[in-house]
Formats: structure tokens, C-alpha cells, sequence
């Protein structure tokens, strides 16, 4: 059985509209939210042999406020092909993934990762119609899969075991609060 660990860069900053959207780094709110989730995964014990990144700095921001919160650093394969990539793409990471992890951490962002977790857990599961809604910055999803290799994940053969959002942890960190 091999973990997918799914991680949403946390909210990323408008404000300088010159800046690039790769480049474009998180705000306060996104930074706290990132910390926060990080502690969250270590208290869940949630933990990963393997990790594979967007360099979008708003994604590199994340993992490193992920780390000060978890108390572990994550070094991740920064992969250009993550950036705003399709769930086609990101599943496409995912089995190139080396089969010796068993749990991998693949982080990005939206479409593509809500898009690939849609794709990954057959429809019926109270979780998976959650994410169904929408997948905000800075949520974990953590899938279970059936399968020895990860060449082998495919559409339908994931269970959704986990999914929080930011605001589930601290209702300060939701959409309507700054």
C-alpha cells in the first residue's frame, strides 16, 4: 500500500501586481495558515519518505513554514512540470515517484490537485464530495492506495483518509476572516 500526501501552497499575495505569478509569495494570513498546518500533520502523524514540489515561490514558502510547524524540514524534488499542472501531470509525477517510498508528499496547486484527488477516490465518499467543493489553499489531503507501485495508482483506486482545511484547525484562517 503506498500514501499520497496532497498539500495546496497556502495563500499567496495580489498586492504587487508587477510580480510574476511564480513569483509571487505568501501573505501573513497564508503563513500562519501553513505553520498551522504543519503542527497539524506532525499531530496526526502524518509523515512522508519521499517529496516532490512546484518551485513556484509561493509553494517553496509553504513548505518551509509547513517545516517550522511540523519541526522537520521538507526537501522536496522542486519539479517545474508541478507548476500549475494538470491532474494528468501531477499523476504522471506521482509515477515516477521512487518505489521505495511508500509515502509520498506531492505539493502545488489548484486545479490539478484537487482535479488528481477527484480523479484518484471514487465518487460516494463523504470526504471526497468536501474536496468536490472546493480544495482551499493550504489543505492536506491524504490518500491510501492499494498498490505496491506507484506506476500502478490509477483513477478509482484511492481512499480519501484525511482532508483539512486551514480553517478546520482555526476558524481565523477561514475565507471570511483576515
Amino acid at each position: 500500500m503506498k500514501t499520497l500526501i496532497l498539500l495546496r501552497h497556502a495563500k499567496s499575495s495580489w498586492d504587487d501586481h508587477g510580480v510574476r505569478d511564480f513569483d509571487r509569495r505568501l501573505n501573513p494570513k497564508g503563513e500562519r495558515a501553513a505553520r498551522t498546518m504543519g503542527g497539524h500533520m506532525r499531530s496526526i502523524g502524518v509523515s512522508w519518505d519521499h517529496a516532490i514540489a512546484s518551485p513556484a515561490a509561493r509553494v517553496v514558502e509553504t513548505l518551509e513554514q509547513v517545516s517550522q510547524g511540523y519541526g522537520r524540514r521538507i526537501d522536496p524534488d522542486w519539479d517545474r512540470r508541478a507548476y500549475l499542472a494538470s491532474a494528468a501531470t501531477l499523476l504522471e509525477l506521482v509515477h515516477e515517484a521512487p518505489q521505495s517510498a511508500d509515502s509520498l508528499l506531492l505539493s502545488g496547486h489548484n486545479p490539478g490537485l484537487e482535479d488528481l484527488i477527484l480523479w484518484l477516490v471514487p465518487d460516494g465518499d463523504a470526504k471526497r464530495d468536501q474536496v468536490e467543493i472546493k480544495f482551499p489553499t493550504a489543505s492536506l489531503a491524504v490518500m491510501t492506495c492499494e498498490v505496491d507501485n506507484w506506476a500502478d495508482v490509477v483513477a478509482g483506486n484511492c481512499m480519501l483518509t484525511t482532508f483539512v482545511r486551514p480553517r478546520d484547525l482555526d476558524p481565523g484562517l477561514g475565507p471570511d476572516a483576515d
